[in-house]
């Protein structure tokens, strides 16, 4: 299935650009919170159908450092809540790179957030084999594809290998387990490859709502490993790339040092350019993002076979613990 243009017609026939919703939020307090997250859809008019199946895709991307790896727990919790007091019907999943989603929901206290709201977490399987512009194919799961919706609820944090990611990176997630670390393996030594495919895997999914979580965000590292850094910011909006441009300038990121986003200007992306979307309520420059540190260079995007071994062997033993 290939994405919807959010940036329609307008009834004299112009172009609308894609609409970003930004909020300030200090904290992760539950009422704020979900008051935030409600305001973002409200404001880039964003609703759900009775019985939509939504896919609610958070970044449960490791155990270690989950609390500031990992999309935090309420901001997952608020979407859920918007989905389920719109009828929705929110289904929260991922495929970390090691480990099960459950083990790392417990990790991050996701599990214990979403309790109250009848929801648990899953882990994204049943890999359908989707082929590549670059060729070969990937192993995208079942449960994304067959969604309705997906909502991609990312933390904003800096990368070793993208310079900085939020919620188009966050739906490599949907690719089943290992698949991800074999396609580093596979594609990574090929310039532009890795990029490429995870926006191929954003093509074939449904309808993508991006949402980011920035009120604590993770920079001197990434991935995993990092520091804090307080944003005090939230964000939504029904094309991703337009909020995640948004967030990338705001921490000083351009366009060409970013793999994932010079491949979407690159495709013409809605929202992918600079000064393209419309922001509904705050604009980035009402925050202050300075001390945000960015790795200078990049990491190699090919895992080294120790590292790949070492990754599938402690993927093991997480399942097994």
């Amino acid at each position: 299935m290939s994405q919807p243009d959010p940036e329609s017609a307008d009834p004299a026939g112009r172009s609308v650009p894609p609409l970003v919703a930004l909020l300030r939020q200090a904290d992760y307090a539950r009422a704020g919170v979900e008051d935030a997250v409600e305001r973002l859809f409200v404001a880039c008019h964003v609703s759900f159908a009775s019985g939509e199946r939504v896919l609610v895709k958070p970044n449960l991307v490791s155990r270690a450092n989950a609390e500031l790896c990992c999309t935090h727990p309420e901001v997952v919790r608020a979407v859920c809540a918007f989905v389920l007091d719109c009828g929705g019907k929110p289904r929260v999943a991922d495929s970390p790179a090691f480990g099960g989603a459950g083990r790392v929901a417990r990790a991050c206290g996701l599990d214990r957030a979403l309790a109250g709201l009848g929801l648990r977490v899953r882990s994204l399987g049943r890999p359908v084999a989707m082929p590549l512009r670059m060729g070969g194919s990937i192993g995208v799961s079942r449960d994304a594809l067959d969604a309705d919706r997906v909502v991609s609820v990312a933390r904003l944090k800096a990368h070793g290998q993208f310079r900085a990611t939020a919620s188009v990176k966050n739906l490599f997630g949907c690719v089943c387990g290992c698949r991800k670390a074999f396609a580093h393996m596979r594609l990574g030594e090929t310039p532009g490859a890795m990029p490429s495919m995870i926006l191929d895997v954003f093509a074939a999914l449904p309808p993508v709502v991006g949402v980011a979580d920035g009120v604590v965000c993770l920079h001197r590292g990434g991935p995993v490993r990092g520091e804090p850094f307080r944003l005090g910011l939230l964000g939504a909006s029904p094309a991703p790339m337009a909020l995640d441009a948004a967030l990338f300038g705001l921490i000083g990121v351009a366009p060409a040092d970013a793999p994932l986003w010079a491949e979407a200007l690159r495709r013409g992306l809605s929202g992918a350019a600079p000064g393209e979307a419309d922001f509904v309520l705050e604009r980035p420059d009402a925050f202050d993002a300075e001390g945000f540190i960015l790795q200078a260079g990049l990491d190699p995007m090919r895992f080294e076979p120790l590292r790949f071994a070492r990754g599938r062997l402690r993927s093991l033993l997480d399942r097994l613990g």
